[in-house]
């Protein structure tokens, strides 16, 4: 991670490329709701989708942060419980049309979220999913740069060369070598933000499905962590420091849905 800059306003739109939106995918979302608030101080408010199903919103500061639902059981057969990425798109049937051109799979096709948005769910040719979010209503994530917001979002592929090569093409992202980083770690770039970054291969577990790992602020990487743990949440890497960037850790709630929690450097 580098460059990554606290102190942003409340957000009123998400420009194209950008990390719109965070969504869990949960087997257990009455638990989630109970784990989340207690780590991140979320609200959650939830909005009927039918008969025993609900769509969990999670409020910040009166704006919003993430969002969560249980996860239908041909999902559950597939992959476990997880956080899902969204980036902003002008269109979500041209991106998606773009995306398989590139080499990625659509797993399904452009819809309507009611009056929301409208949205497309696609795997990169490395294999990591992420979503692409075209707002109407919703325009995603209004919260950010306080505890409990998306920060960060590191891409873990087998092939960060044709992952580059893909998103690049996808979204006009550039990723970037650091100018003092010898480690091979890219920086993922949106016009003139820095969104995320691509780890070299050398160090993902090769037995992890390739994927999207979230990182959410926190005030003190330490304690959350502890609290985590004490809220049932396995540690997946303990708290560790990168110099000028910050501290961070990496944990799974309860369900088994991994993210990383992160701490900016104090300046």
């Amino acid at each position: 991670m580098a460059r990554y800059n606290p102190h942003m306003p409340r957000i009123e739109n998400h420009a194209p490329g950008t990390f719109c939106w965070v969504e869990l995918a949960t087997t257990d979302q009455i638990g989630a709701k109970v784990f989340y608030a207690s780590l991140f101080g979320w609200t959650p408010a939830d909005f009927p989708l039918g008969p025993n199903d609900y769509y969990t919103m999670f409020k910040l500061s009166g704006g919003d942060a993430a969002a969560g639902y249980t996860m239908r059981a041909e999902e559950r057969a597939t992959v476990p419980p997880h956080w899902n990425l969204y980036v902003a798109v002008a269109s979500a049937d041209d991106t998606a049309k773009r995306a398989a051109e590139l080499g990625g799979k659509v797993i399904d096709p452009p819809f309507d979220v009611m009056a929301f948005g409208r949205m497309a769910v696609i795997q990169d040719p490395t294999g990591a999913v992420f979503c692409v979010w075209q707002a109407m209503q919703h325009i995603g994530t209004t919260v950010a740069g306080e505890s409990g917001t998306l920060c960060w979002a590191d891409l873990s592929t087998p092939d960060p060369d044709r992952a580059k090569q893909f998103y690049e093409a996808l979204f006009g992202w550039k990723a970037v070598l650091g100018e003092k980083d010898t480690s091979g770690y890219l920086h993922i770039q949106n016009g003139q933000q820095f969104i995320g970054g691509i780890p070299p291969a050398a160090y993902r577990n090769p037995h992890t499905p390739p994927h999207w790992l979230l990182y959410f602020q926190v005030a003190d990487c330490d304690v959350s962590t502890a609290q985590a743990k004490q809220l049932g949440a396995p540690e997946l890497m303990a708290p560790m420091t990168m110099d000028n960037v910050g501290r961070f850790s990496v944990v799974a709630d309860p369900q088994g849905a991994a993210f990383s929690l992160f701490q900016p450097p104090t300046r």
